[in-house]
């Protein structure tokens, strides 16, 4: 977990470790979670008593400097270097992407707020369950603009043209949040009301008309460390 938001309204919500085992339990009941708080320096002891890892996202940049990112860093390499299966969104994609040589910068359109579209440019085995187009929820100011080396395009719309990607078959990424219920995201978006331009607002309060597609996408995500854990056991053989 990575959100270094400590505010009254981050209290009044589950956090963010909460809403990505609510998301993965949606696909996978059986599952177990642990959450480690990174921005507070607590990092997991043994990787390998993992099958797989999620970044969680954050209002921190991945350029901040602080000890905890740099940190993260690091374990991201290790992490891909021991091939354990690894998923990030949002800030979580922007340091996978980083920690991996790929490059962050500041969205040149400006703020993604509300409900966005993304084109599937790329369909490995674990998207199955989605269609040619994936509605999320977005909330960045920075983006993905050179992938690490080795990654594809997964995800991809005219505001983030990086909107997902792959390395392999063992990291997944996007830059939205599928742990985001439309219910947080409406709330969000007023508590950044007056913090924001207001056609950033008026745009992400209108997209709310419709909704994110949670469940297909946590059924990916839940495919895509079944199919990484299924190819490491295979390898061990």
């Amino acid at each position: 977990m990575t959100n270094t938001d400590e505010s009254a309204f981050a209290q009044a919500h589950p956090k963010d470790g909460e809403k990505f085992a609510a998301l993965i339990h949606s696909a996978r009941p059986d599952w177990r979670c642990e959450t480690y708080s990174v921005k507070d320096g607590v990092f997991p002891d043994d990787l390998a008593a993992f099958d797989g890892f999620i970044i969680t996202g954050s209002p921190a940049s991945v350029h901040d400097g602080a000890d905890w990112i740099d940190r993260l860093l690091a374990t991201i390499r290790e992490i891909v270097s021991r091939k354990i299966p690894l998923f990030g969104a949002c800030f979580g994609h922007q340091a996978i992407a980083l920690a991996l040589g790929g490059k962050v910068e500041h969205n040149p359109g400006g703020w993604v707020f509300g409900l966005t579209r993304s084109d599937v440019m790329d369909r490995p085995a674990w998207m199955e369950p989605v269609g040619d187009q994936i509605a999320q929820y977005g909330a960045h100011i920075e983006q993905v603009t050179d992938l690490p080396e080795g990654a594809r395009v997964l995800l991809a719309s005219a505001a983030c043209p990086v909107g997902g990607f792959a390395i392999g078959n063992r990291v997944f990424t996007t830059q939205n949040h599928p742990e985001m219920s439309s219910d947080f995201v409406a709330a969000l978006i007023e508590e950044y009301a007056g913090k924001l331009p207001k056609d950033v607002v008026t745009q992400a309060r209108a997209s709310l008309s419709d909704r994110a597609d949670y469940q297909n996408f946590a059924e990916t995500i839940a495919r895509f460390f079944e199919q990484a854990t299924a190819f490491s056991t295979t390898e061990a053989r």
